[in-house]
């Protein structure tokens, strides 16, 4: 499955100024342990939900690290976010049992009620959409979480009507 690359021309337009002065501690606790680059990318993005442009220059300056390396454990590793997510992260399964189950429908579905494709973030910064190779839950495909709640046996339209029913909760 390939994943698009987001335009960061598009994402560099929302996103709002951070305050690193919230990393500190962060970088005080690991800059002198050795191995600390992940834990160091870890709380930084536990702290702002992603891992700020501006962030990877501080770590730099106070740690030593290489600004290559950073951003090469940061792109290699889907655990990280370079740019803001939404407060509602969709997973859909395109595992194996998923896929024959239609997963596409479940994604391609969410895309249209939303206004998204895949890892893109929704305008009102409610959702996030992202493909994702196994949820673990293949007796119940095809499967879609959010947050940490999964939802199994889909249609693309019940994934429609789950996602509507979030955005509605988070408009009262």
């Amino acid at each position: 499955m390939r994943v698009k690359r987001i335009s960061q021309e598009k994402e560099a337009a929302v996103q709002t100024p951070v305050d690193l002065a919230l990393i500190d501690p962060l970088i005080e606790k690991y800059k002198s342990k050795k191995g600390n680059l992940i834990p160091i990318l870890q709380g930084t993005q536990d702290i702002f939900g992603y891992l700020p442009a501006e962030s990877f220059i501080k770590i730099s300056a106070l740690t030593g690290l290489k600004l290559s390396e950073m951003y090469g454990v940061a792109t290699f590793y889907t655990q990280f976010r370079l740019n803001p997510v939404g407060k509602h992260i969709v997973k859909v399964c395109h595992g194996t049992a998923c896929h024959v189950q239609n997963a596409t429908a479940i994604s391609e579905a969410v895309e249209d009620a939303l206004g998204i494709k895949d890892g893109e973030t929704s305008e009102d910064r409610l959702f996030t959409l992202e493909s994702v190779a196994c949820l673990g839950c293949c007796p119940l495909a095809p499967v879609m979480m959010i947050g940490d709640e999964t939802y199994a046996k889909l249609t693309g339209n019940q994934a429609v009507r789950i996602v509507k029913e979030i955005k509605l909760k988070e408009r009262n």
